[in-house]
């Protein structure tokens, strides 16, 4: 897209163009706090959980980078470039989640987040690359923290739901899944095709000029050449990105170990109890409060990151966040006061906050703009993978190393974001940074 055609858009349109976030992270905010339970509840052994949750890492793995090559490929007068792809992933999502708590069998919720999480990702990255197509390189920042803003708020009204409907539904299904599961995932099915209908509806995207739609042409059509056109922006990729692969291969492994054991944890550490207990039910609906505080924090501190990373630098700034994070979950299993739990959360919603958006500002610094789409697709890859690291070896981790205690895997979480913090403050930062202190979104990505 040319720089002159991307005009900088006023507050309310960069909220309007980011609302579509919010429906998605809802949909994600019921992965991290529900899924994860109804296997338990579906009588999943919690050794198990890691491998049960393989649909996130291999679906982004395989879908996100290919989604985004077609997408900086796409060009539709009526629909858009990006567009097209997360209005499909959002109707994908909004039926998995109106199916999800009818599922019988664990075997059922296994196969139905493989198709929640197939729709996830064709939804995400193509709305990070509308950020970059859209808006002018001085408004980046704004752009992706009010997408971070979204993540808060939708994860919250997720979790927060999993609270309010557990407090007045009882009952429970033949097959063990509590009723109140029930109205959390309504809400999110339509939370997720309202809110990214709504900025389809409002927000158009910026067409490409001749030049640019022959060299769309010029590419190539088909699965072979969007293979091929992956494999060369991974052969072309930029220093800092290889270095954000390090601070990442520690971060999202943790916060996968974070997802899946904090339920667990909260039921031993408050209430003394296993999945196996009545009480366990009791400590599912405080994850939700629990995640949902931490995601107020997150929509609260967005704007003040964005503060912070024009002031100092994203790369300290992202340091300092998962330094906090990593002092939350190093304490957090100690805790036995369910109402203490929140305050540590101070710290580890100011880190969601900067995982959502920081490193993408350091990351759009430095790619071209004809490749925004795969780009993010490639980031979303750095992601998956230690997920799917994760997946395969912390089940024998956990029985094995840990003891199969879920306090320690909270602790283990820990210690892998502080290692995160360190790779982060060796990431490069661009030249003329640290003398001008100038905002990494301020810079033109290279051509």
């Amino acid at each position: 897209m040319a720089v002159a055609e991307r005009v900088p858009l006023t507050p309310q349109q960069i909220i309007l163009m980011n609302f579509g976030f919010f429906g998605i992270q809802y949909s994600f905010g019921m992965q991290q706090t529900a899924i994860n339970p109804i296997f338990s509840f579906l009588h999943a052994d919690a050794g198990s959980l890691p491998l049960l949750n393989m649909a996130g890492p291999i679906t982004g793995l395989l879908i996100q980078p290919v989604i985004g090559a077609m997408s900086d490929r796409t060009w539709s007068p009526r629909w858009g470039r990006r567009k097209p792809y997360f209005l499909i992933g959002a109707l994908g999502c909004s039926l998995c989640l109106f199916l999800y708590p009818f599922c019988m069998a664990l075997w059922m919720a296994v196969l139905l987040l493989w198709l929640l999480d197939a729709s996830n990702n064709t939804a995400m990255e193509p709305y990070r690359a509308f950020i970059a197509d859209k808006l002018p390189p001085a408004q980046h920042a704004r752009g992706f923290l009010t997408q971070s803003f979204f993540t808060g708020f939708g994860i919250t009204l997720a979790n927060v739901s999993l609270f309010v409907f557990q407090k007045s539904i009882g009952g429970a299904t033949a097959s063990g899944i509590p009723y109140w599961v029930f109205g959390s995932f309504f809400l999110g099915a339509v939370c997720s095709i309202g809110s990214v209908g709504l900025s389809v509806r409002t927000t158009p995207e910026i067409p490409p000029s001749a030049e640019e739609l022959a060299a769309m042409r010029a590419h190539g059509a088909g699965f072979a050449a969007t293979l091929g056109e992956i494999g060369t922006a991974i052969r072309q990729m930029p220093l800092t990105l290889w270095q954000l692969a390090l601070v990442y291969l520690f971060q999202w492994y943790a916060m996968f170990c974070y997802w899946q054991y904090v339920s667990l944890s909260i039921a031993k550490s408050v209430w003394g109890a296993t999945a196996a207990d009545p009480a366990y039910s009791d400590a599912v609906a405080w994850t939700g409060l629990v995640n949902g505080f931490y995601n107020v924090v997150t929509f609260l501190s967005a704007f003040g990151l964005m503060w912070a990373a024009k002031r100092y630098s994203a790369r300290l700034v992202h340091a300092a966040a998962l330094v906090l994070a990593a002092v939350a979950l190093l304490v957090f299993p100690h805790i036995g006061d369910k109402y203490l739990l929140f305050v540590p959360m101070i710290g580890f919603g100011i880190a969601w906050a900067s995982m959502m958006g920081v490193p993408y500002i350091m990351a759009v610094a430095v790619i071209p703009r004809s490749r925004y789409g795969v780009y993010m697709g490639i980031i979303n890859m750095m992601i998956v993978i230690p997920m799917l690291i994760q997946t395969v070896t912390f089940g024998a981790v956990y029985d094995h190393l840990l003891g199969a205690d879920p306090a320690k895997a909270l602790t283990f979480a820990g210690v892998l974001l502080l290692l995160a913090a360190g790779a982060t403050m060796m990431i490069a930062q661009p030249r003329g940074e640290a003398t001008q202190n100038m905002p990494m979104e301020g810079r033109l990505p290279a051509e």
